[in-house]
């Protein structure tokens, strides 16, 4: 399976209003691992950007000058993401400036959702995590991912961090007894043995008078706070 973790920088918060992409950031991740095959452009927005916006990421209109326009780079960045689980948390957002720069090249495809799916983070933490914060460095602090580089937003940097999270945030317990099995037995099912028990009189261990005794004193215990213990409502 094929993700690339994606993240964009822009001039600002609105492609309706002509904001345009500045910094493109993804890396691939195969089967759970990453590659080290990245993909990373600045790009000439051929406008202004907000201050609100310089802000966040620091990329100013000097430093672009030079870079190319996003004409020059589609063609690369379609191929690294085509066929891909795109990842990218609060993805309406990247997407809608990522369509409108496709929009703009007759040649280019109008959607990135025709090339890959798109799979949105944020919508993935939230239903982890429900009433919680859940942005990238709330998500760092509790998956204890290591963001202190972040002093601000950068899309390749961000990526890194959003892989590392998700890779985290999705990885669990299953997965890992999962690849433990197939890595004792060869790369096949493990086979539990079935025992024959029949004939088998297995003892009976009953508490002795102190055990139950100090039992019972810890369920009294519990039914001070009002609650009935489980115990109890079972007899």
């Amino acid at each position: 399976m094929r993700q690339v973790i994606l993240d964009t920088e822009t001039t600002g918060l609105e492609p309706d209003l002509g904001h345009r992409v500045i910094e493109i950031g993804g890396v691939e991740v195969i089967n759970r691992r990453l590659t080290g095959r990245h993909f990373h452009k600045y790009i000439n927005p051929q406008r202004e950007i907000d201050d609100g916006a310089f802000e966040v990421h620091g990329i100013s209109q000097e430093f672009l000058a030079d870079k190319p326009v996003f004409e020059a780079i589609w063609e690369e960045f379609v191929d690294y993401i085509t066929g891909a689980e795109l990842v990218i948390h609060n993805a309406p957002f990247d997407v809608s400036f990522l369509n409108y720069e496709l929009a703009r090249i007759a040649d280019a495809p109008s959607k990135i959702d025709r090339l890959c799916t798109i799979t949105d983070s944020l919508v993935v933490a939230r239903n982890k995590h429900p009433g919680q914060k859940n942005n990238l460095d709330a998500l760092c602090r509790r998956y204890d991912v290591d963001n202190s580089q972040r002093q601000v937003h950068g899309a390749l940097l961000d990526a890194e961090i959003l892989a590392d999270v998700y890779l985290l945030m999705t990885g669990g317990q299953t997965t890992l007894f999962a690849q433990s099995s197939e890595a004792n037995s060869g790369g096949h099912s493990a086979q539990v043995a079935k025992l024959d028990r029949s004939g088998i009189d297995l003892p009976v261990v009953s508490a002795t008078v102190e055990e139950t005794a100090a039992h019972e004193a810890f369920l009294d215990f519990i039914a001070t706070s009002d609650v009935t213990p489980v115990w109890r409502q079972l007899q």
